[in-house]
């Protein structure tokens, strides 16, 4: 785990920076749950956001009795020939993990931007 910087965490996933990034212009941030991951610019996780909210907004599935097992969504990601077949319960655990990477990564952006570090 020395090879990254990690931003967030919680029960589905994790959020990274690479620490042998070269930095030019706007970091990308790791995600990975699953066993997927996605290499994401902050605009990208954005979209990934909205993304999430459209997919619980739309296509909720209220007549599954088992959230955990019942992959009826499906969640568009920032790559247009990609789409997952998520749960309910893994869908808001995908959405907090990109929340809050988002929160962290403009956090830590203002806070390098004020002087206050």
């Amino acid at each position: 785990m020395s090879a990254i910087d990690k931003i967030y965490s919680n029960k589905v996933g994790i959020s990274f920076f690479w620490k042998q990034q070269k930095p030019m212009g706007s970091p990308k941030v790791q995600l990975v749950f699953r066993d997927i991951g996605f290499l994401l610019t902050l605009n990208e996780l954005k979209d990934f956001s909205d993304a999430c909210r459209i997919t619980e907004q739309s296509q909720c599935c209220n007549q599954c009795s088992d959230h955990q097992n019942c992959r009826s969504l499906l969640l568009r990601t920032p790559s247009d020939k990609i789409d997952l077949a998520i749960s309910k319960d893994e869908l808001e655990l995908v959405q907090e993990l990109i929340n809050g990477t988002i929160f962290r990564v403009e956090l830590q952006h203002w806070v390098t931007t004020s002087g206050l570090n």
